[in-house]
């Protein structure tokens, strides 16, 4: 059966051409399924009437029901505004529209009744309502009214006439044209097996309830299905990579990667580090291309770990590649590896946008013909002319600052795809790791490092900065370092913040027997690099910096981190530039700076950095806070699924059942062939169609 919903939305009865173009430009609803799918994001209940007495100004969208006793102009010019005077017999309150003045007086009339909805607030001791609902109380049948969507507008549309309301009565044209046998979406055995409402009621319902237990039971069926394509699609996607994509063995643990485990690590490897290092190994001896995600705390010891599985691509004669998102970090990984394999026959090379011409060209003849084994690069790598001779592994370091074609680009680079081991220092929540790398094998890192003393960390108010000055001159005292990192790097107008380089001159006055540095992303290369050598030696003292270190520098002397304007940085941001110090043997500090007045938001990050190290706690509470569209790396990524009404954070049990159930029909069932699940590939198709989805982005 056709699905009578794939009409352009222009032929929806109340919508029309002008109206059309609208709804495309400002909501991305081109047909009647895009506006079928457009759920309200609150409810409203229209079947109480309260008492003026009762407004407290606190209160949500409210109903009274009374009369007009007058009406008033006050003001002039843009400041004019009409005011009626309204009351139940319990007490005034004042309805008010800054537009549509005449209007209004010639519509409504004094001394008639009419129920009045709205949200209240209270202005100079006077209970107000602004630009009402207003309609005559013997029209409306309000125990029948349940309760009422609002559907988010834009000012355009407002403007044009498309408030929540109207968008409503579009709404409703729309679902008395849905046949009830409109064909389903979910298999029969599926919607049996877990109770689940049909959907053409789910879809009635999820836009006009009539009470609370309706409602909730039309959300879960609705959020059952979203979560569950996502999964089945990520699975199916799973198992159809695995299949098809061989992978280079690395069946031998040769002489390189014994001397250096024997001979070069830096420490004992924790026992998360050899549970990876034995996952890799394990991947990389299959017949299939590795993909896995490593997570680890920052400090937790990631670039050793990818090291080695570097060295089981040597020792098997295939090269290697690291990708950083900065030249800074691709450099300070490039001096990391040189000087941990000093003495090994593994030669390391580096290739970034800086690299001049004269360098490039014997390094891109080396890098064909097999004399490099490991290349450290930034995006330049993926230029046409950067080619490998037998390409086994890609390193991706904090890959959600590379896009996803930029990351597919690195399977041509090599006759069958080279293994791919994605690392992040940003630890990601399980939920939102299963929801955006469910294609990936996910590692932990979970411990750190022996000797790592855990940073002690405080907030401290602005006018209690002498305080931390004193501190940090008693720390240079003893030779330590000190990072100071601000948000911005020149005033800025709108918002009211220090900057860098006011800050840097301040700084320079109070600490004028050390020296300074300073470091931003307006920089050039080479003098970033430049910046960040002096800091590295301890020729500077003081390193004032904007975001541009919150990956990567390692800097083991430098045990003060001071974050000014604290309060403009989410806890994802604040636990990575924390993490810049702590990396040695010296006791560390991470000093969170803010104005008194903060919001109930801000003063909740601000204990949780102060309460805890834990970078996984942290970005569990980060996922809370701000939600899954908000947490860093997701939309850059360019694969943060568009939930229309799931919740990855709320809705989590429900993300795992579903999963459950995805995998098993896919386990189940791995030529999509089978007659009871014919309706779930046919659905999975469509929505792959519709939303020019590939699930493959996830790698």
């Amino acid at each position: 059966m056709l699905d009578p919903t794939a009409r352009d939305i222009k032929y929806l009865p109340g919508v029309g051409e002008q109206r059309a173009a609208l709804l495309n430009r400002e909501l991305n609803i081109y047909s009647l399924h895009d506006l079928l799918y457009y759920f309200p994001y609150k409810y409203v209940d229209r079947s109480r009437i309260f008492n003026v007495s009762e407004i407290d100004g606190r209160m949500p969208h409210i109903q009274l029901c009374g009369e007009i006793r007058s009406f008033e102009e006050v003001g002039e010019g843009a400041s004019r505004r009409l005011v009626a005077h309204f009351t139940d017999g319990t007490g005034f309150v004042d309805l008010v529209w800054f537009r549509g003045i005449k209007f209004i007086k010639g519509k409504y009339k004094l001394g008639v009744r009419y129920v009045v909805f709205g949200k209240p607030t209270i202005f100079n001791g006077r209970a107000n309502i602004a630009h009402p609902d207003i309609d005559p109380a013997d029209t409306l049948q309000l125990s029948e009214m349940g309760l009422q969507p609002y559907y988010n507008t834009t000012d355009r549309m407002k403007r044009s006439g498309l408030n929540s309301q109207a968008m409503a009565k579009l709404v409703s044209n729309l679902l008395a044209m849905l046949p009830d046998a409109m064909p389903e979406t979910l298999s029969d055995g599926i919607l049996q097996r877990y109770k689940l409402m049909p959907l053409v009621r789910a879809l009635k319902i999820i836009h006009f309830p009539s009470n609370i237990n309706e409602l909730r039971h039309a959300e879960y069926r609705l959020k059952f299905e979203e979560l569950f394509y996502i999964q089945l699609g990520i699975l199916n996607y799973s198992k159809d990579r695995k299949r098809k994509y061989a992978g280079y063995n690395f069946s031998k643990v040769g002489d390189i990667f014994n001397r250096f485990y024997s001979e070069k690590l830096p420490f004992e490897l924790t026992g998360a580090q050899k549970r990876v290092v034995r996952e890799i190994r394990h991947d990389v001896n299959r017949s299939t291309q590795m993909n896995r995600l490593v997570q680890g705390d920052v400090g937790s010891g990631k670039t050793l770990v990818a090291l080695l599985a570097m060295l089981l691509a040597k020792d098997n004669g295939y090269q290697a590649c690291m990708m950083a998102p900065t030249e800074i970090l691709a450099e300070q990984h490039f001096s990391t590896l040189r000087r941990m394999l000093a003495g090994l026959p593994v030669r390391v090379e580096l290739l970034t946008g800086s690299t001049k011409q004269k360098e490039r060209v014997p390094l891109l003849a080396a890098l064909l013909s097999g004399e490099i084994d490991i290349l450290v690069s930034t995006h330049a790598v993926l230029e046409d002319n950067v080619n490998f001779t037998r390409l086994g592994l890609v390193v991706i370091d904090e890959q959600h600052r590379f896009g996803v074609v930029q990351r597919a680009k690195m399977w041509t680079k090599s006759h069958i795809p080279a293994h791919v081991l994605v690392m992040t220092a940003t630890p990601i929540p399980r939920t939102l790791a299963m929801t955006l790398y469910g294609d990936l094998d996910v590692s932990v890192i979970d411990e750190l490092p022996p000797g790592r003393k855990p940073i002690t960390t405080r907030h401290i108010f602005r006018n209690n900065i002498g305080e931390v000055y004193s501190f940090i001159e008693k720390q240079l005292r003893e030779g330590r370092q000190a990072y100071v990192v601000y948000p911005l790097i020149t005033e800025s107008e709108k918002i009211d913040l220090k900057n860098l380089e006011e800050g840097y001159t301040h700084l320079c006055n109070i600490f004028c027997d050390y020296k300074i540095g300073k470091l931003h992303g307006k920089m050039k290369p080479k003098e970033k690099d430049a910046e960040m050598q002096r800091f590295a030696s301890g020729e500077t003292q003081i390193l004032v910096s904007t975001t541009v270190i919150e990956v990567g520098v390692d800097v083991p002397n430098s045990t003060i981190m001071v974050i000014e304007n604290a309060e403009r940085f989410g806890l994802s941001q604040l636990h990575q530039l924390r993490g810049r110090v702590g990396r040695g043997a010296n006791q560390s500090y991470c000093i969170l700076v803010t104005d008194y007045k903060l919001s109930d938001d801000t003063r909740k990050r601000m204990e949780i950095m102060t309460g805890t190290n834990d970078g996984f706690e942290i970005a569990e509470a980060d996922l809370k806070l701000r939600g899954p569209g908000d947490i860093e790396g997701t939309q850059q990524s360019g694969i943060a699924f568009d939930l229309k009404i799931a919740n990855i954070t709320k809705d989590e049990q429900l993300l795992h059942f579903v999963r459950d159930i995805a995998r098993e029909i896919v386990e189940n069932d791995p030529d999509c062939n089978r007659d009871e699940n014919r309706v779930l590939w046919r659905r999975l198709d469509e929505i792959k169609r519709r939303n020019n989805r590939n699930w493959g982005a996830i790698s």
